[in-house]
């Protein structure tokens, strides 16, 4: 009877049960995106001595790949050895969206205590499907390691599902069941104003880079369109088929994001490669031999001089030190105010304060970016792709840190106090 009765209100489910489950829907989407496009690509016939089992190899590298893995090229390879390893960024966001789900629904499951139970058993089964496609994904041009597979793919997961669950808690204090007011009310007034404005100023500058990413964003769909006749006559020299071109457009699609980082380094000075033979910035272009890959139709070979587009992070910046004063947490210039007294010295120097901070961390976002968009297909020159890292790190820092001040400086004119307007 008591079985019975349990079968009717429903037996307990392990919560590291239902990580591996969400793990599980997480590894099959993933793994579908990947393998379906390459086994499509063989039925078409692009790959003609190729079997069903080469393709689904080819898949499963993709799916290496989009997690972050390296693969080695070995001395068979075409081109000879070297390291492939460029992240398609839109099929690691679809990575990313399926965790932050999966995040959400662990939080939903279990207590703030037993959260890490379910994040555990989804990291365990994910590690372990990476691992066996790392080991069935080999061929004699490139392989991975199997530990690779089993440990990189875990990065994107974890955050997502660390970013879900967080989301659904409403805040890392229920998160980790600490209660986070609690604590603020016991620290010092001025341990709170510092708190919040390092809060405010991280936000800030995590505002100013998406603003620059989103505006570098629209220009390369400008850049697109008027150079869409010179893409898609690129795309036609490959002769693809009907099957084959839909397949090598969503290819171009996954590689979107990468490209839109790429013009952001370009619009900050900073510039970008394209193999160890071609670089483009605002101020000069070396265009060498450039891959049959249609998107690189709109490379900026001819906007050399186009220096005004500089102004676009500075934009950006404006945008967060506007923010920054409708978030009203600039208690660094109160407390400069109440050590030295004159106003406009307390003014002065907390606003070029606040461009250093904000544009520090739009800098250090721009390193992380910058990193998730460079890589190598290990083929000849094409060892070097991707955002010149660091000056543009440099570069954007100066111009966010100079938008912010202007920012923060003009927003008062434009501004309407609701207490003295009242």
């Amino acid at each position: 009877m008591a079985f019975r009765a349990g079968l009717q209100e429903g037996l307990p489910f392990p919560l590291w049960c239902q990580g591996a489950l969400e793990a599980v829907q997480v590894l099959f989407i993933t793994v579908l995106v990947t393998l379906v496009p390459a086994l499509a690509a063989w039925a078409s016939g692009a790959w003609a001595e190729a079997s069903w089992v080469d393709a689904s190899v080819i898949g499963g590298q993709w799916w290496l790949s989009a997690h972050g893995v390296p693969l080695e090229r070995s001395a068979d390879a075409a081109g000879g050895p070297g390291i492939l390893w460029f992240v398609p960024l839109g099929l690691s966001l679809l990575t990313l969206l399926l965790s932050w789900r999966a995040g959400r629904r662990l939080a939903r499951a279990s207590w703030s205590h037993q959260l890490w139970q379910g994040i555990a058993g989804a990291a365990i089964v994910y590690a372990v499907g990476g691992a066996v496609i790392a080991l069935l994904a080999r061929s004699a041009a490139s392989s991975a390691a199997w530990w690779w597979g089993a440990l990189v793919p875990l990065v994107p997961v974890l955050l997502g599902l660390v970013a879900g669950a967080r989301r659904e808690a409403g805040s890392f204090g229920r998160l980790i069941g600490v209660d986070a007011a609690d604590r603020i009310r016991r620290a010092s007034q001025y341990s709170r104003w510092a708190g919040s404005y390092v809060w405010a100023v991280v936000r800030a500058g995590l505002l100013g880079w998406v603003c620059a990413f989103a505006l570098s964003a629209v220009l390369l769909v400008i850049r697109l369109a008027l150079h869409w006749v010179d893409v898609i006559n690129v795309a036609l020299e490959l002769a693809p088929g009907a099957v084959g071109g839909a397949v090598l457009a969503a290819g171009q699609a996954v590689y979107l994001p990468n490209f839109a980082l790429w013009t952001l380094s370009w619009v900050s000075g900073g510039g970008f490669s394209v193999g160890t033979s071609a670089s483009f910035s605002p101020f000069e272009a070396h265009a060498g031999p450039m891959p049959s890959f249609p998107l690189a139709a709109a490379l900026p070979a001819d906007l050399v001089g186009a220096w005004w587009l500089l102004a676009v992070p500075v934009v950006a910046g404006i945008v967060a030190g506007w923010w920054f004063l409708r978030e009203g947490e600039n208690h660094l210039e109160e407390s400069l105010q109440l050590r030295f007294g004159p106003r406009w010295l307390a003014l002065s120097a907390s606003t070029l304060l606040l461009g250093v901070f904000v544009g520090a961390v739009a800098g250090l976002l721009s390193v992380v970016a910058s990193l998730l968009a460079s890589g190598s297909w290990g083929i000849g020159s094409y060892t070097d792709l991707g955002p010149h890292v660091w000056l543009t790190a440099l570069l954007l820092t100066l111009e966010i840190g100079v938008g912010t001040t202007l920012g923060y400086l003009v927003a008062p004119l434009f501004e309407r106090d609701p207490v003295l307007d009242a």
